[in-house]
């Protein structure tokens, strides 16, 4: 186990452990505990981007777009002399 890894615990069907050993037989990952940490991994990121759209589609987007329009006319406003 690396430095930050913790132990843990599960109870799972045996079907999909059959299917998690096929993994590490075949080479797809290196252990169980990997299978676990690459697929819990791409939940995670999966999840987090289907939040993101979710939270997205909630924004007004011509206010959106006047708001970054706005951002961009102060940034490239002629400087005074």
């Amino acid at each position: 186990m690396a430095g930050n890894d913790v132990r843990l615990e599960i109870t799972i069907d045996e079907k999909v452990l059959a299917d998690i050993d096929r993994f590490v037989r075949n080479g797809t990952c290196t252990s169980r505990s990997q299978v676990f940490q690459v697929a819990i991994k791409e939940r995670l990121a999966r999840m987090s981007r289907s939040r993101l759209a979710r939270e997205s589609a909630k924004l007004d987007k011509a206010e959106e777009q006047a708001l970054a329009n706005e951002c961009y006319l102060a940034d490239v406003a002629a400087p005074e002399y």
